[in-house]
């Protein structure tokens, strides 16, 4: 009895040992596999979409035409060298600002000549700020400006009678500006230049000065390249770049988007003129005395 309760004894106790190593196989497979209860393809799928998203942020942040981006908001800020006419361009992201600090704002040691706004956008959009934004930069004595930002979702004509319905530019004002920076995937570009100039020589009438063109340099060369837009004053947006790459003429230059200055709570855009004081009081409307 005593070896028949050994054996049956010592048989349980294999058979215990059996099943803990079988669980202990089946847990230590669980650990090496996480990802144990999804397809395969589905794994392999999700690590592909992270390295293509892992290439793409390093393409953006060390490749693309605003690589240099990290440098701007963690380095040294370094702008274009032999320039003196120096401005910013503000909307409503900006908020409230402090006009008495930023009247003595100096950029490389020049101080701040010019100040362009958003007014506008499409054709039912009044930035909550221009108002402000436009008597405050005239009483302190800055060139200013107001730019209408380009809607794929209005008409052309209806954006060029908002725009002149809500901004009544003065004398000593820059012209005004259209920012265009989309083009709608189903419209030609023939189509979309036709739009495009349309609210030019509607704005043009009015104010009898060629308004301004702001867009990036790659869009201009993708759909505003035709020789007609080359009589309109260009505004060049690109970022993080010793010079500007574009061949064509050029006035202004919007070189960083991670700028700062006293009086402006977080980031503001920076911008250049090509030329001098002279030469922007000449682009103003109304500029017969100088």
């Amino acid at each position: 009895m005593t070896n028949s309760k050994k054996s049956i004894s010592s048989g349980k106790s294999r058979s215990t040992q059996t099943k803990s190593k079988r669980k202990g196989q089946t847990t230590h497979r669980k650990l090496s596999y996480p990802f144990h209860k999804y397809p395969r393809w589905a794994v392999m799928l999700g690590a592909i979409g992270i390295i293509a998203l892992y290439v793409w942020c390093f393409y953006y942040f060390f490749v693309s035409p605003t690589g240099f981006r990290w440098r701007a908001l963690y380095g040294d800020a370094k702008y274009p060298e032999g320039y003196e006419i120096h401005g910013i361009d503000i909307s409503h992201y900006q908020e409230n600002i402090d006009w008495d600090a930023l009247s003595n704002a100096m950029i490389k040691g020049c101080p701040v000549r010019f100040i362009i706004m958003k007014s506008t956008e499409g054709a039912d959009n009044l930035d909550e700020t221009f108002y402000g934004n436009y008597q405050s930069a005239g009483d302190y004595g800055f060139i200013r400006g107001a730019y209408h930002f380009w809607s794929n979702k209005s008409s052309a004509r209806e954006q060029a009678y908002y725009f002149l319905d809500k901004v009544h530019l003065n004398e000593g004002d820059l012209p005004p500006i259209l920012d265009v920076e989309h083009k709608p995937k189903d419209e030609s570009t023939e189509d979309f230049q036709r739009d495009v100039l349309t609210w030019l020589h509607i704005v043009e009438d009015k104010y009898h000065v060629k308004p301004i063109i702001y867009t990036y340099y790659k869009f201009k060369q993708s759909y505003l390249a035709a020789p007609v837009f080359d009589d309109y004053p260009y505004w060049i947006a690109h970022y993080y770049v010793e010079k500007v790459e574009y061949k064509g003429p050029w006035k202004f230059w919007q070189h960083t988007d991670a700028g700062r200055l006293p009086g402006i709570k977080g980031y503001v855009d920076f911008n250049i003129y090509n030329g001098s004081y002279y030469d922007l009081k000449k682009l103003t409307i109304g500029n017969d005395n100088w």
